[in-house]
């Protein structure tokens, strides 16, 4: 069965910098919204989002991705940026006041977010829309000098139930295509190869069985020359899949946890660096074991 060997690289973030390629490095998800599709309100109360960011790390993740605003379809009263910056903020500096060591990435498309996140003490800043949304945030992560993950999205969410589908065929390439765009538009913004990260976008603006081709050719995506980062966990894809077990009903988020550790090993065997996620403990094992095969096969 053949693997995609990962390239041993050094991600130069913000102060420090991160090993990739070695081992697969687990990104906790730490949602502080009141409606993310999978643990929307879970989280709401600060003093929660901390406790939860800090186990995470004690669970075994490399980084927490801490957010404020939920991008689930059909989430339509968007906060404004303060809003965002006042759910995270607090989490952000309680964590690194605990744990100083932490490294943290800021899940925002907001330009102004990402400075007071990474002025807060975040390494990395992650922009699902890879730029699109707030024209200020290529020159300002050039400025930050952090890491950097660019997402491909295809539209925003309130367009994604409209969009045509795509002929499964042309998946991989558009999405290469349009990563290898972003990434020169990061390029262009001032900011260096070294320091970014791309992330195919599963579940943004592909539908169901739109993101298997993804996860089948993360190669391709491998070939544009910087790490790549899958995100997995409890996609609506994995729930639609999994609905001939499920009584011909798409598997609601809490009981896709199973197929999330299947897709997300297939990720890491496929050459994934990062796996995004929100069960970091089974995540943390189940990666292990994907590096040994890995390891094997080389």
């Amino acid at each position: 069965m053949p693997f995609t060997k990962r390239t041993k690289t050094v991600w130069r973030l913000r102060n420090r910098s991160l090993a990739l390629g070695e081992r697969t490095a687990v990104m906790g998800i730490l949602n502080v919204t009141p409606d993310s599709f999978s643990d929307g309100g879970q989280f709401r109360n600060s003093e929660d989002a901390i406790a939860a960011g800090l186990r995470m790390f004690e669970q075994g993740a490399a980084i927490v991705d801490i957010g404020g605003e939920s991008t689930r379809p059909g989430t339509y009263r968007r906060p404004t940026a303060e809003q965002e910056a006042e759910r995270v903020l607090p989490v952000i500096q309680e964590i690194l006041k605990a744990l100083p060591a932490a490294l943290l990435s800021i899940d925002t498309y907001h330009a102004s977010t990402a400075r007071l996140a990474v002025a807060a003490g975040v390494e990395i800043v992650n922009d699902v829309s890879g730029f699109l949304w707030d024209e200020a945030m290529g020159a300002t992560c050039a400025e930050l000098q952090c890491g950097v993950v660019m997402m491909h999205t295809r539209g925003r969410p309130e367009e994604w139930k409209a969009l045509p589908p795509l002929p499964l065929g042309q998946v991989v390439s558009m999405v290469r295509s349009e990563l290898r765009e972003r990434k020169a538009a990061a390029t262009a913004a001032g900011i260096e190869a070294g320091r970014l990260v791309v992330d195919p976008g599963l579940g943004f603006g592909k539908a169901f069985d739109e993101n298997y081709p993804l996860l089948a050719h993360l190669d391709a995506i491998r070939s544009l020359g910087v790490p790549v980062l899958a995100g997995v966990s409890r996609k609506g894809f994995l729930g639609r899949t999994l609905a001939p077990l499920n009584g011909g009903t798409d598997a609601p988020a809490s009981l896709r946890g199973t197929a999330t550790i299947a897709a997300l090993t297939a990720a890491a065997l496929g050459g994934a660096d990062i796996v995004r996620v929100h069960d970091v403990g089974a995540a943390v094992e189940a990666s292990a074991i994907a590096d040994a095969i890995l390891s094997a096969a080389s």
